[in-house]
């Protein structure tokens, strides 16, 4: 398994631009697919996006158009890159590793959180 640790979070307005970063440690990144997920008080974590080991890529379509997930293996980081941010977007952001595809995610970090304000 992977660790994971998420950065980059904070407070912006709304129209701005963030991005995550998730550092992964051990030798096996590339490996593995990867994604982003974000949860608000209440809600079920739900799916933001999805690299493939292969670079195919999947969006929620609430973000499609404004986030772009990306990734350097050669740094063992994963990045989301979220533009023309709105107050729906304030959640705890969570990267995850996952193994296999179709099955369940690996690994998680421990979240960051983004708030929109308007």
């Amino acid at each position: 398994q992977v660790q994971l640790a998420e950065s980059g979070g904070g407070l912006v307005q709304a129209g701005g631009s963030l991005r995550l970063s998730c550092a992964a440690s051990g030798r096996t990144f590339s490996s593995y697919h990867m994604g982003w997920f974000r949860q608000t008080p209440g809600k079920e974590r739900e799916f933001v996006a999805k690299l493939s080991r292969s670079g195919l890529t999947v969006y929620a379509d609430s973000v499609k158009g404004r986030f772009t997930i990306s990734r350097d293996n050669a740094k063992n980081t994963v990045y989301l890159q979220m533009n023309n941010l709105k107050p729906e977007d304030t959640a705890v952001y969570y990267c995850a590793a996952q193994q296999f595809a179709g099955k369940s995610y690996d690994s998680w970090g421990q979240g960051t959180q983004v708030t929109v304000s308007s």
